[in-house]
């Protein structure tokens, strides 16, 4: 009875750790939820994200030009020997205090439409802004996409190069018996040692490469090094994969939405308004002010001194005046500044050409990209199949004494390289049918 409780126990306390062990296992990260996260922690859209709350304080700075000014002020003042009295404007000796008060309101009325200008261009800069954030975040997204698919490289490498590992440790060992019986000879164990020795070493360099992608696409993320990063694979079928749309058709959807094209037409109108701006130097100016003002005067040793609400009410006067400013000559600054404007305006315009040959470039490459690769993957497929067929007949001739080790060893090598082509046309294929989905508007991942 008490073996079967210590049983029982033993099968509940391995239980419990086999369970312990699964909760324990880190999550899957998908693509998805690493571009994410590098979203949110990247310094680069930290950085971007201070540059448009800058942005917002200068938009906000354009409102406030269409707001009156106004200020207050008072002043005290205390008198000591020869003064002038307020009150009968005549020299005395006697100590004074007096007080004034005054409150001023100015507003412009018309300055050439600049203020109008200035409030249109710090629009046009927080829409800059935004795209500019945008751009930064998708640039990070699309980093992340081809560090990530080069991780799954790297880890189906390490994965094929384990299974043929495992391949030369079965031939060794069954060199070895065949060696006992009398059908191999010594030289053949050699080879087939110094083929195992050789798979050890590609292993250990296919795990080097995995760890240096790893940390390549942890620093893409701003992810933690020491913590664990183990991610979820994506499907390599292309099977039921779509023929993308034609290239015209890309381009002129690319040209909406494609955050360096919206830059660069948003510069341009920048680049318009700030030489509107300019240009309204050369109309004349007109403000309108206003203000009150009222003071307090006593004589320190006068007992009989007017009260102060009294004062405040017999000295309060107000003003209004209207300023007009016409410019005759600044120096030519308002030539030279509309100059520098409109070349700013042609150069922004020049800006949005390179970049639509850029986009244009950047589509063909893609599709052409993606062409090479599903073609490829179709002619690297029928390469693989025959290639595993001669491997394994290379082994059987190998077994019947008909192939030598090299033969074996360079079977295996063909193999192997097939297979790792048709990974690398795979994930060519899968990065840039995602790079075409997001030219025609697709965004690479959802935000959260």
């Amino acid at each position: 009875m008490s073996r079967k409780i210590s049983y029982c126990t033993t099968f509940l306390l391995l239980a419990g750790i086999h369970l312990y062990a699964q909760e324990k296992q880190p999550p899957r990260w998908t693509v998805e939820a690493c571009i994410d996260y590098a979203v949110d922690h990247n310094h680069q859209v930290r950085q971007q994200l201070y540059i448009q709350k800058n942005i917002k304080s200068q938009h906000i700075r354009a409102i406030g030009n269409f707001l009156p000014y106004i200020s207050a002020g008072t002043s005290i003042q205390n008198s000591y020997g020869r003064a002038i009295d307020p009150e009968t404007n005549t020299y005395t000796d006697v100590s004074t205090f007096s007080n004034g008060y005054s409150l001023s309101a100015s507003i412009s009325l018309f300055e050439g439409f600049r203020r109008y200008h200035d409030l249109r261009t710090a629009k046009a800069q927080m829409l800059l802004g935004r795209q500019g954030l945008q751009a930064q975040k998708d640039q990070v997204a699309l980093n992340v996409l081809q560090t990530y698919l080069n991780v799954l490289y790297c880890q189906e490498m390490v994965r094929m190069t384990e299974e043929k590992r495992k391949q030369s440790q079965s031939l060794l060992r069954q060199t070895e018996v065949m060696l006992e019986i009398g059908t191999k000879g010594e030289p053949d164990r050699a080879q087939m040692s110094a083929t195992l020795a050789a798979d050890e070493y590609e292993l250990t360099h296919q795990k080097n490469l995995l760890e240096k992608a790893i940390l390549a696409l942890k620093k893409e993320m701003n992810f933690p090094i020491g913590d664990t990063l183990a991610l979820e694979t994506v499907r390599t079928e292309t099977e039921s994969e779509q023929a993308s749309a034609p290239e015209a058709v890309i381009y002129q959807q690319a040209q909406t939405v494609y955050p360096s094209i919206l830059q660069a037409q948003t510069s341009i109108r920048i680049a318009r308004s700030q030489l509107q701006s300019a240009k309204s130097g050369f109309y004349p100016s007109l403000s309108l002010s206003m203000g009150m003002s009222s003071s307090y005067y006593k004589n320190i040793n006068d007992q009989q001194a007017r009260h102060f609400a009294e004062q405040m009410k017999n000295n309060s006067g107000q003003y209004i005046s209207a300023t007009l400013s016409i410019p005759l000559f600044n120096r030519l600054n308002t030539i030279t500044g509309i100059r520098d404007r409109r070349n700013n305006l042609k150069q922004a315009r020049k800006n949005l050409e390179y970049e639509q040959q850029e986009l244009h470039r950047l589509i063909t490459e893609a599709i052409s990209d993606r062409e090479s690769a599903c073609m490829e993957l179709r002619k690297i497929e029928q390469r693989v199949q025959a290639d595993s067929i001669a491997s394994s007949i290379t082994i059987r001739k190998w077994e019947e004494g008909l192939a030598s080790p090299i033969d074996v060893q360079t079977a295996a090598v063909t193999l192997l390289q097939s297979e790792a082509q048709r990974l690398q046309c795979q994930l060519n294929y899968i990065y840039n049918t995602r790079l075409l989905d997001y030219y025609q508007g697709k965004p690479l991942w959802t935000e959260k």
